[in-house]
């Protein structure tokens, strides 16, 4: 049940992606404006992460998933209503606000729930939608945009939220919540806009072009400038809304630092691998989503192998290989051309799946392993916030690299596009010859095409040749990862008077 959950989290922050196109054309918007229907539902996750820690211990983790689920879902129905762009982007955030605290709290119970000798197998299992929802979210949301209509993307996560709300009310047992803890509101005021604002003009980079626009550079200050007066703040109060004294935990510091550094340097370019199959290679939104399968299939194979080796083997001794793995096949994409062999390209996301599973839930697992009971909530919502600010970094990072290496394409004159009033640039006229083969028809078209195809293919793989670059970087933490048996302090909750364990489903 926690693991439905958290699939429909993840999935909505990919299945939105090939959508992106076909909301484009129903709202008449740029690509920069409907790239907002997945940043506003991003900043809504890292908004409200830093408050699930603090609200599971103090209402329970029953009461407060089920909230998340009902306002997933509630969101999911409205953002089927969208009559405008500017409609869907303010129900994403809502949606955005009850999928952040899924995944957060879906740790804490199963985490709580396995006991200190099953919390790599724990992992793996958790690791499945958070591997897994970037494949699967394409291809799902490319199928129902082919057979139905955008609309189903999100309609089709109401009936699994009624499901999933059915069968936590009876599954999960009542929350046995103890004083609460005094709320850190000076700690909120800080760090949940500091977040929002950081992201937001971080995200607004490939909108804007450049740091120095207002946009960008004035949000990013003031949140940094909230987020470091946080972090000076919340070492003052006893209970803080993100209690950074689990820093303290240098094993958990050395694993939270590397999953970090890798969820920004694999999910920032791994959401641009679909884009180079729709956009330079031309195919459908479905076949884009199933060309990404054997990533999936390959981190199916590992992460169960993962999660037992995580438990009896340390992480250090067997993560690197799995980095490893992930280089070699990033590698080829920084290789890409308009006509590079697909036998190449999905063997290379083969070893990268091999890869993925053996990498990103050890590093939870080395995580969490060494936190007492009572640690569990914070920790995992730590370990979560950073993985999502990583993502948003990530993506934000390798869509400004694209967008400047595109917006540096040659202009056809004579052309219009008729959202932007711009001549197109021979980047526009290649894709477009995609769904309209009149395109080729114009004066000296298929020289232009030809022309904007291997603009967009060398424009893609200088991008994956920055993604390459910070996977070496993931490296460079990880050689600190614990090469010695850990000793996992989760027995403590045995000792008298620890809440009962939460039955897995």
């Amino acid at each position: 049940m926690v693991v439905l959950g958290a699939v429909m989290s993840i999935l909505d922050v990919t299945v939105v992606s090939v959508a992106i196109p076909k909301f484009m054309e129903t709202f008449d918007a740029t690509y920069a404006r409907v790239a907002w229907t997945m940043t506003g539902y991003t900043l809504a996750l890292a908004t409200v992460i830093p408050l699930s820690g603090w609200a599971a211990d103090r209402f329970g983790t029953k009461r407060l998933y089920m909230l998340a689920l009902f306002l997933f879902t509630v969101g999911s129905g409205l953002c089927a209503t969208a009559d405008s762009i500017n409609q869907l982007i303010g129900y994403r955030v809502l949606q955005g606000l009850g999928g952040g605290m899924l995944m957060p709290l879906g740790m804490t119970i199963m985490t709580r729930a396995a006991g200190p000798q099953r919390i790599g197998r724990l992992m793996a299992v958790l690791g499945i939608p958070m591997l897994l929802g970037p494949i699967c979210g394409p291809i799902l949301g490319g199928w129902l945009i082919d057979v139905a209509t955008w609309h189903w993307i999100f309609l089709i996560n109401l009936p699994i939220g009624l499901i999933a709300l059915i069968y936590a009310q009876f599954a999960l047992p009542k929350d046995h919540t103890e004083p609460s803890e005094s709320f850190d509101f000076i700690g909120m005021l800080m760090l949940s806009p500091g977040l929002a604002l950081f992201l937001f003009g971080v995200s607004s980079l490939p909108e804007e072009k450049t740091i120095s626009a207002n946009k960008v550079w004035i949000p990013m200050l003031v949140g940094a400038l909230l987020v470091i007066g946080f972090i000076v703040y919340s070492f003052k109060p006893k209970h803080p809304l993100l209690d950074l004294r689990l820093f303290k935990n240098r094993r958990l510091t050395v694993a939270a630092v590397s999953l970090f550094v890798f969820v920004i340097a694999f999910m920032g370019a791994g959401l641009l691998f679909p884009s180079y199959f729709l956009q330079v290679r031309g195919e459908s939104t479905l076949d884009a989503g199933l060309l990404m399968a054997p990533q999936g299939l390959g981190a199916m194979l590992t992460m169960p192998i993962a999660g037992m080796l995580a438990d009896k083997i340390p992480v250090g001794r067997t993560v690197p290989f799995a980095m490893a793995l992930i280089a070699v096949g990033f590698f080829s994409f920084t290789q890409v051309e308009p006509d590079t062999s697909f036998l190449m390209l999905e063997g290379s996301l083969f070893v990268m799946g091999l890869g993925m599973g053996g990498t990103m839930m050890p590093l939870m697992t080395s995580a969490l392993k060494t936190l007492t009971h009572q640690e569990v909530a914070r920790g995992s919502t730590l370990v979560n916030i950073l993985q999502q600010i990583g993502g948003s970094v990530g993506g934000a990072v390798m869509s400004v690299v694209l967008t400047s290496k595109t917006g540096d394409a040659p202009t056809v004159p004579g052309t219009t596009n008729p959202v932007t009033g711009q001549p197109l640039s021979i980047t526009d006229l290649a894709v477009a010859s995609h769904q309209d083969p009149r395109v080729a028809q114009m004066p000296g078209g298929p020289e232009l095409i030809d022309r904007g195809l291997h603009f967009l293919a060398d424009s893609f793989a200088s991008t994956y040749w920055v993604g390459f670059v910070l996977v070496l970087a993931t490296f460079i933490p990880i050689a600190f990862l614990p090469r010695k048996k850990e000793v996992s302090h989760l027995a403590d909750d045995q000792t008298e008077g620890a809440a009962p364990p939460v039955m897995m489903h």
